[in-house]
């Protein structure tokens, strides 16, 4: 048989292809696994509870309407109402199998082969992949020194092919927060020109405020701009139940349904009955889970303040840092797979997220504790150790 030529031509997981490293490793010392950043720690017992009780009921394995359950639409509305001072009703809610799939039904609906979508640098790489295989051009915004866009910097690569401007807040991979002001700025760009601003929120509960990430929602006429992507994989540490959510006009949203219907019909029922659960009963857990993760970016900088080894740390924020190797003319891949290989240590390279080598690894802290985040550091220095001359 032929494959997509597309498919085939798009690399590999870079999950998968860090994972694979583990097979050759050492084993000198623990794990330190600081590519994921899936909550490890178990839900809330009130989501464990109605889960469970949802699974007994004689209509828990039922469908649901194909936007999603009704209640978990109504109550994330609200939600988003409340957090954002905004206006945002259960018809501009969509429910997905996750956040990544909400990219692709979005993506699939604003644009097609040969249209172009401008990712800001570094990029989450399943957006880059998504594109790709789907034929459409990824254009690639360079942010400023602070690792944030500039509008200025945007309107220079919109073209009449340009369908969206796409920005993930906090960043993945770099964790960098852009205030409210940069993505307002975004915003305007992407309404002069006709073309959509994605935004994706994944990781919005632990940007250590509580301050809305942005005021777009209060504008009346957000829907004709702003698409707000979701997860609630991190946020209520259920990411095994794959359920995100679409945040935008009613009209896109007639689209990405019809792409839902033929992908997944709708979002898998008990996962949307766990983030009801989430959102309705465990707002004290979230925001405990949340001041954990805010602990434990601030070990990191503390980690890695004096560049252990010439390692430098170019951002942190949500659930990771990005970080520059000392290594002029070496290649990223070459070392990760020692980190991983000799120093049992797991990073996903910045290759991952980027077009080219930029000499830069993505970190996950969210995952362990502070010994481990000093252990980190000290990795670091005895790699970089290993490679003075003697």
């Amino acid at each position: 048989m032929r494959l997509n030529e597309r498919a085939v031509g798009t690399a590999d997981s870079p999950i998968c292809v860090a994972y694979a490293l583990l097979e050759e490793r050492r084993k000198e010392r623990e794990l330190l696994d600081l590519a994921q950043a899936a909550p490890q720690y178990p839900a809330a017992p009130e989501v464990v509870a109605h889960v469970a009780a949802a699974s007994r009921d004689a209509h828990g394995g039922d469908y649901v309407e194909i936007a999603g359950l009704p209640r978990l639409r109504e109550t994330f509305a609200a939600e988003l109402s409340e957090a954002y001072q905004g206006r945002v009703r259960d018809e501009h809610v969509v429910v997905t199998a996750g956040c990544n799939q909400a990219f692709c039904l979005v993506a699939s609906a604003l644009a097609g082969p040969g249209d172009e979508v401008i990712l800001t640098l570094p990029y989450y790489f399943n957006h880059d992949m998504w594109l790709r295989m789907a034929g459409i051009v990824p254009v690639y915004l360079e942010p400023g020194a602070d690792l944030v866009p500039t509008p200025e910097a945007a309107a220079a690569l919109v073209t009449p092919r340009t369908r969206a401007i796409v920005l993930v807040s906090p960043g993945n991979p770099s964790g960098v927060t852009v205030p409210p002001d940069g993505i307002a700025a975004l915003a305007e760009v992407a309404a002069r020109h006709g073309i959509a601003l994605v935004l994706d929120e994944t990781y919005r509960s632990f940007r250590g405020t509580a301050e809305p990430a942005h005021g777009l929602f209060a504008d009346p006429e957000w829907g004709r701009t702003l698409v707000s992507l979701h997860s609630f994989s991190k946020d209520l540490a259920i990411p095994g139940y794959r359920v995100g959510a679409v945040v935008a006009s009613a009209a896109l949203n007639r689209e990405v349904t019809k792409l839902l219907d033929c992908v997944a019909i709708c979002a898998p029922r008990i996962g949307q009955e766990a983030a009801w659960a989430g959102l309705t009963a465990a707002g004290e857990w979230r925001l405990a889970r949340a001041r954990e993760v805010d602990e434990k970016r601030r070990w990191f900088l503390s980690a890695m303040a004096e560049r252990p080894g010439g390692f430098t740390l170019l951002s942190a924020g949500g659930f990771f840092g990005w970080v520059r190797h000392p290594f002029t003319g070496r290649p990223t891949a070459d070392v990760v797979r020692e980190l991983a290989v000799e120093y049992d240590t797991l990073v996903i390279p910045g290759t991952a997220f980027l077009p080219d080598d930029r000499g830069t690894f993505r970190v996950s802290f969210s995952n362990v504790d502070r010994a481990a985040i000093t252990d980190f550091a000290g990795r670091l220095a005895a790699l970089a150790t290993s490679h003075r001359p003697q």
